[in-house]
């Protein structure tokens, strides 16, 4: 097992994600410590399960919230207590497998050469990937890219990624949105308007069907409406800010 770092931590925010959580701490552990799991209110029964294995392994910790919160809240809870002990950056993965935890070291050394930066995964898909999903979020980079003034968001919706724990939780506590599943692409598109830059790495993701144990709580209709009153709120706050975005990529081009 690696030895426990001071400054980066792998956070997994989880609800009700089926057996699969448990593949995915076991492989975030026999790559990184420490690994935090914030339980979203589950009702699955793997809160428990979760818990005991914290018993057993000094380099997990378990939070459980009594309700189910939405992912955003639950990667604030987790910012605000590696605030509290001193940790400047998490790197977010899902809990139901399909991230690369093999990756992590990658990510995290990354994040180590630039811990000014956002190391942002760039999805590459295989042939489990839904084809409306990989098109669908073709359309949620395009509005990130255009509301960053193209500086460089990769893809804006996938949750493997480092983040630097300060920016993100003043960026989350000053408004109060980003609290549920559309969190991934409102947070990068926020740090890069307070002058975070976007690192991009490529990173696999899997999809496991109903039958390789796999639970998606994607609802199409649900989650693309509030992915587009995201966006109609980021689009307003990107004229606003305009002409400072605007000055900052003339300044950067000069240097």
């Amino acid at each position: 097992m690696p030895l426990p770092s001071s400054s980066h931590f792998v956070l997994i925010p989880s609800y009700n994600p089926g057996a699969k959580v448990f593949d995915t701490v076991q492989a975030a552990r026999a790559q990184w410590a420490p690994v935090w799991v914030v339980v979203d209110g589950s009702t699955d029964g793997t809160a428990e399960q979760l818990q005991a294995l914290a018993e057993q392994d000094e380099g997990l910790e378990v939070f459980v919230l009594p309700t189910n919160q939405g992912k955003g809240s639950a990667v604030l809870h987790g910012l605000d207590e590696a605030a509290r002990r001193g940790f400047t950056h998490a790197l977010t993965m899902d809990s139901d497998g399909q991230h690369p935890a093999e990756l992590i070291p990658r990510f995290m050394q990354a994040s180590a050469r630039r811990p000014d930066a956002m190391i942002l995964g760039k999805p590459v898909f295989d042939a489990s990937a839904p084809l409306l999903r990989v098109r669908g979020r073709k359309v949620s980079n395009a509005w990130a890219n255009l509301e960053t003034l193209w500086m460089g968001i990769g893809d804006s919706l996938y949750g493997f990624r480092v983040y630097p724990v300060e920016p993100l939780r003043k960026v989350m506590r000053g408004q109060r949105w980003m609290r549920r599943f559309d969190f991934d692409p409102e947070a990068v598109v926020r740090l890069a308007w307070q002058g975070v830059q976007p690192v991009n790495l490529d990173a696999p993701v899997k999809y496991f069907s109903a039958g390789e144990g796999g639970v998606s709580h994607f609802n199409y209709l649900r989650d693309n409406t509030l992915l587009t009153w995201m966006h109609s709120r980021l689009l307003a706050g990107f004229l606003l800010r305009l002409p400072v975005l605007i000055w900052r990529r003339w300044i950067g081009s000069r240097r």
